[in-house]
């Protein structure tokens, strides 16, 4: 009976008493044998079946082998037989590389497709098409050439599949659905395919004989490593050790697929094509590939050598950290700004060489020079501009990332001032080659390296500049504006429309921040980045609020009040200050749920601590600015219909909250302070209202704390003289100049120039007497008709403003505070002008009442500028 169906149909009882009987006979047996038999390699069964049929235990194999040869020595002659076929099995077995194995079944599976077409089984076919295709790319990721086998595999399918496909259409009976499926997804495959190896399959058709030859001569240096091993492996066994500093001696060090590694300048472009192809790979190790590259660049001798690299250390330096949300570790950044550095250094003091983007194909392998290449320069392909960008990208993320209250965030920020001299020698670097692209962005770096910051911190930076060997042509001479204008005009004239409105943007800032609103709001006016921010990207957007807010602060340290309130209401009304600047991440509130992806691309656009705008001052600027606005236009109104008008919804909530308060204790936050103060300024009590909006103790992070608090004292003098006259006016028939101008601590001249206005802005119902230096007031009682007439002007006047905003944001116009006209009743667009026509304030002035005219004159602000100017 055969060995595999005993041992399979032998009862446990009867398997282990053979057992006892086979190992006692096999051991007295031994020793009359002349060559021994190896327990683990039993003969005479195949390996699969002895696997399937055997226990795991070693004994039962063992006893199982000794039965086995026992029937055969019944057989007689057996075992001999037995002992010669494994012997032939030990010299037929050999030790296969991975790559053999890969390709001994790369043709494994292509001969399983040449069985399926002889049926005509698709479905097979595509199955096993999919294994060969992931078998080859596994090939491509090794960096192996592709197999001329897998080559002429595409040829030939290719011609059946479009046999089958006219057999299909000729044939009289059709195939079945899943194969006809199969067909039509191998015919999209194959174009596919046929499409990526497309080199490959012209290389193999023009001379299949040298595409061949070309793989050989590529698998053999790994042939000969391997050999080479085995022959050393060989002789240590067979010499017993005697031989060991020999083997040592024929050792050589391989990397990857068996490819020498040598340190020296004869092969660093040999070395640097290995490390190159392994770069990216799963299981690279990064921090070898660093330690590969600093020591090739030891041994580097000629200037292309060490350019050579430098660009590749610097990439395998930006590939060890491959986290998004991570930063790069500084000693690793501070390793690259130096070999960059030293890159810039070399291009920029040699002129023959040339690191650019785009260049002619060039042999990697070997070595160029001036004298070689056509001009005289030698033109190697690399980005010193994205080493820069990434640099600065790396140190804007580490200073995220760091707590800025702890000593560690000051002492990033020092790094800074290296970084900013990396990009200006890199600005330097592209003025000499005149590459305009890279030169555009490296200025845009620059520019926002200091466009925000003040004078002294400029300076500082500048001051790195005079011990550089390699300086641009714009450096600071004698104003830190006229660099910024400078580096702003040359950004101006590039192609790049976001270099563009950005430089335009970080200079309407740099005027703000030194009190120049009156350039900096023409600039962006005139700009018209209003009308289209909103299709730009995240970033410039971020800009824009920053740059508008500052604008808003200048306007309020310069004494233009209704400008700050009008041009920070937009940016405080959407309740989301600080997501809008960049300076925290947005509130899930209402059920609003970010995505993790949205959360981590919003938290990487936050801007660093040390750039953030302080949001409580913010805040006061506005709060008050609103208050001087607010308060006398509550007093100036006599219905309840007109209360209801606002002008800043923010300021009116907090009021109106305020209000409801039973009980008031003293003020703590800066919110306190501005609503007592409102409120002891509708009570005509300006002198508390000054003192508790000069005793907020934000104004110490203001630059000129001290004037800003006079400047808010003369303001609040004249707002409570103007909210004075609009509350007691109906109970006076006449008053004295000179008793106002007691009462509030204000000049002659002033008083009078106040009312004067406010007559003339039809305000105030009243004329001036200066024989006596008084001010008359007139009573004008409006009968019934009058009154509804005036109300029935004041919301046709809504509702055209109403109409006006819709149509606008319909045409994409952009309504903002620039656009509104004048005290006058001037139009305020030429969008307004086509649609109203010649059609003036006049046409709808049915009454002359005091609150319908100074609401419609108090939403204009840049008319009221010349006269205030003029004054």
């Amino acid at each position: 009976m055969s060995r595999f169906f005993r041992q399979l149909g032998d009862s446990d009882s009867d398997t282990e008493e053979s057992d006892e009987e086979l190992l006692t006979s096999g051991d007295e047996d031994a020793p009359l044998q002349k060559q021994p038999q190896k327990p683990s390699k039993p003969t005479g069964m195949s390996r699969f079946l002895r696997t399937a049929g055997s226990g795991s235990s070693s004994s039962e194999s063992e006893s199982s082998s000794d039965e086995n040869d026992s029937d055969e020595d019944d057989l007689g002659g057996g075992a001999k037989s037995d002992e010669d076929e494994s012997e032939d099995e030990d010299v037929k077995r050999t030790i296969k590389s991975t790559k053999d194995k890969r390709l001994d079944e790369i043709e494994a599976t292509g001969k399983v497709m040449d069985n399926a077409l002889k049926i005509n089984n698709w479905v097979v076919i595509s199955a096993e098409f999919d294994k060969l295709l992931r078998l080859v790319q596994r090939q491509s990721n090794s960096a192996e050439p592709i197999p001329p086998f897998f080559v002429k595999t595409l040829i030939n399918l290719e011609s059946s599949l479009n046999e089958a496909i006219a057999k299909e259409k000729e044939a009289k009976k059709k195939m079945n659905a899943m194969n006809a499926r199969a067909l039509n997804s191998m015919k999209q495959k194959i174009k596919k395919a046929l499409k990526e190896h497309e080199k490959e399959i012209q290389q193999y058709q023009a001379d299949p004989d040298a595409f061949e030859r070309e793989f050989a001569a590529h698998t053999q240096p790994a042939e000969t490593v391997s050999a080479r091993l085995k022959r050393v492996r060989q002789a240590t066994v067979d010499d017993g050790g005697e031989d060991e500093p020999q083997a040592d001696d024929s050792f050589t060090v391989v990397g990857k697929g068996g490819k020498a590694m040598q340190f020296t300048a004869d092969a660093i472009f040999k070395t640097l094509k290995i490390v190159n192809e392994a770069r990216g790979k799963k299981n690279t190790d990064r921090t070898e590939q660093i330690r590969i590259l600093e020591k090739l660049l030891e041994v580097a001798v000629t200037s292309y050598q060490r350019l050579r690299v430098l660009l590749a250390l610097v990439s395998s330096r930006f590939d060890f950290n491959t986290s998004v949300t991570n930063y790069m570790p500084v000693e690793l950044w501070l390793a690259a700004q130096r070999e960059v550095d030293q890159l810039i250094s070399i291009v920029a003091l040699d002129p023959s060489y040339v690191v650019q983007e785009h260049t002619d194909e060039y042999d990697e392998l070997l070595e160029r020079s001036p004298a070689t290449e056509p001009g005289g320069v030698v033109r190697i392909r690399g980005s010193i501009i994205s080493f820069v960008d990434r640099l600065d990208d790396e140190f804007t993320k580490s200073l995220q990332n760091i707590d800025p209250h702890g000593t560690e965030y000051v002492d990033r920020l020092k790094d800074e001032k290296v970084l900013y001299q990396t990009i200006c020698r890199a600005q330097a670097y592209y003025e000499h080659s005149k590459q305009v692209e890279p030169l555009g962005r490296v200025v845009m770096r620059r520019l926002e390296h200091i466009y925000c910051k003040p004078d002294a911190v400029v300076g500082a930076l500048e001051s790195s500049l005079t011990s550089s060997d390699v300086r641009p042509n714009v450096v600071l001479t004698s104003t830190t504006s006229n660099l910024i204008h400078r580096l702003c005009v040359h950004l101006y004239k590039v192609d790049n429309s976001l270099l563009r409105t950005r430089a335009m943007l970080s200079h309407v800032y740099h005027h703000a921040l030194h009190n120049d609103f009156y350039t900096a709001r023409d600039m962006l006016l005139m700009s018209h980045l209003q009308e289209s921010i909103h299709s730009a990207d995240v970033a410039t957007q971020i800009l824009y609020n920053r740059t508008v807010v500052q604008l808003g602060l200048c306007a309020f340290r310069c004494g233009l009040i209704k400008e700050a309130q009008a041009t920070l209401q937009d940016i405080f009304a959407t309740q989301r200050v600080k997501e809008l600047l960049a300076q925290g991440v947005h509130q899930q509130r209402y059920q609003s749920q970010l995505s993790p992806e949205q959360e981590r691309a919003e938290r990487s656009r936050q801007l660093p601590f040390h750039m953030h705008i302080n949001t409580e001052l913010l805040e006061a600027a506005f709060l008050i600015s609103s208050m001087l606005v607010e308060i006398p236009l509550l007093a100036s109104i006599e219905s309840e219909e007109q209360k209801r008008k606002v002008i800043s919804k923010p300021f009116r909530r907090l009021l109106d909250f305020a209000d409801r308060q039973v009980f008031t204790g003293p003020p703590e936050s800066t919110r306190d302070h501005i609503m007592q103060a409102s409120k002891a300024l509708q009570d005509g009590e300006w002198e508390k209202c000054r003192d508790l909006v000069q005793n907020i103790k934000i104004w110490s992070l203001m630059p000129e704390a001290v004037s800003v608090k006079e400047m808010l004292a003369n303001r609040i003098q004249e707002q409570g003289l103007r909210t004075y006259l609009f509350t007691y006016a109906p109970y006076y028939s006449t008053l004295s100049l000179s008793l106002l101008s007691r009462s509030f601590s204000l000049s002659l001249r002033t008083v009078t120039s106040i009312i004067s206005k406010m007559i003339w802005n039809e305000e105030l119902s009243a004329s001036l007497d200066q024989s006596t230096d008084t001010v008359v007031f007139h009573r004008i009682e409006h009968s019934r008709p009058q009154q509804l007439a005036q109300l029935i002007s004041e919301k046709i006047n809504a509702l055209v403003e109403h109409n006006e905003k819709t149509l606008d944001s319909k045409l994409g116009g952009a309504s903002g505070w620039g656009d509104r006209g004048d005290v006058k009743g001037e139009k305020r667009g030429e969008q307004t002008q086509e649609r109203r026509g010649n059609r003036t304030r006049g046409a709808l002035r049915g009454t002359r009442g005091r609150g319908s005219k100074f609401a419609q004159g108090l939403g204009n602000q840049m008319a009221e500028l010349s006269s205030q100017r003029a004054h």
